[in-house]
């Protein structure tokens, strides 16, 4: 497999030697066209990864050639509006995460509309948060941190990625749940947060597992909670915050595939039971797994329910806390 630039072909891999799992295609593919599939993120993070993994695995499964197109930029804007734009016969994707429920919440001059133009696929994986905080922070669990920041209102230094991001709306919505203030303090990126709570300058960040886990071991970072709503594999003993006192709290980023709104319903139908049959498969499962992400897989009926429930969450969230995001 052979990836160049910003752009990634992956081939049917039906070719492969006989008698390996490689070889077995359940189906036909889709499309004998390539489909594209854009990810508006750089090249070589997780979605990139998540991506891989998913269009490899269907392509092994079925024989369908995907392309992996990177039009990062702009909060993930250029991509979507690129999707949103595109002809809608199925040969077009998006792959994307939870933060597209929040674009149309935040953002008041988008170029497309994030429920009139995209049908939703699947969601395809459940991305896990931990809220970790600085080695030498006097609490030593979640229970003990909620007593010091309402004994301490406005005194906890909390690092988010920007007014209006993903990790600021979470943080906001963990205030009104527990009924705490913090300082949020915004970087504009996860790394120069993850070095100020490693060198004892910031006490909480909410971080992606899979980048926090190097730091967490170290010990230059100590977890308290996982934000979701069940535990991590990868870190087993360490409770969610709905276990520690805040039972109607659970936060979850998730990864998923968008088309363009007018693709017929039988492509849409045809994505989501492809992509869903590789999130079940075992190749998927153990990747996603050393990803520190569960696969999902499910319907675009059940998809459109998650994220309509997120846009709703996050502009209440919005609304609330009058949290405003220079377009």
């Amino acid at each position: 497999m052979q990836y160049t630039g910003t752009l990634a072909l992956i081939t049917s891999l039906a070719l492969a030697a006989p008698g390996t799992a490689l070889a077995q295609v359940a189906k036909t593919p889709f499309s004998s066209k390539p489909v594209t599939v854009i990810a508006p993120y750089d090249p070589g993070g997780p979605i990139d990864i998540e991506a891989r993994i998913y269009t490899k695995r269907s392509s092994e499964l079925t024989g369908q050639q995907y392309i992996i197109e990177y039009k990062p930029g702009a909060a993930t804007r250029i991509g979507v509006a690129y999707v949103a734009k595109a002809a809608p016969d199925g040969h077009t994707l998006l792959f994307t995460t939870g933060g597209f429920a929040i674009l149309p919440v935040v953002f008041k001059n988008l170029t497309f509309d994030s429920v009139k133009d995209f049908a939703p696929v699947a969601q395809m994986s459940q991305q896990f948060t931990v809220f970790i905080v600085r080695p030498s922070f006097p609490a030593k669990n979640f229970t003990e941190y909620l007593a010091y920041a309402r004994a301490n209102p406005g005194v906890v230094s909390y690092g988010m990625l920007g007014s209006g991001s993903s990790g600021h709306l979470a943080g906001a919505w963990l205030e009104g749940a527990t009924n705490t203030k913090v300082n949020f303090i915004p970087y504009k990126g996860t790394g120069p947060a993850m070095l100020d709570v490693t060198a004892e300058r910031l006490d909480v960040l909410t971080a992606g597992l899979i980048a926090a886990m190097p730091h967490i071991k170290s010990g230059k970072m100590r977890p308290l909670a996982v934000m979701n709503a069940l535990r991590a594999k990868l870190l087993p003993d360490v409770p969610t915050i709905a276990e520690q006192g805040v039972p109607s709290y659970g936060y979850t980023n998730w990864t998923g595939f968008f088309a363009p709104r007018a693709t017929p319903a039988s492509a849409v139908a045809r994505h989501a039971e492809d992509f869903g049959a590789a999130a079940r498969s075992k190749e998927v499962i153990a990747a996603l797994d050393a990803q520190g992400s569960v696969p999902i897989g499910n319907t675009p009926a059940q998809f459109s329910q998650v994220v309509a429930t997120d846009i709703a969450r996050w502009q209440k969230i919005v609304q609330d806390n009058a949290i405003k995001v220079e377009d």
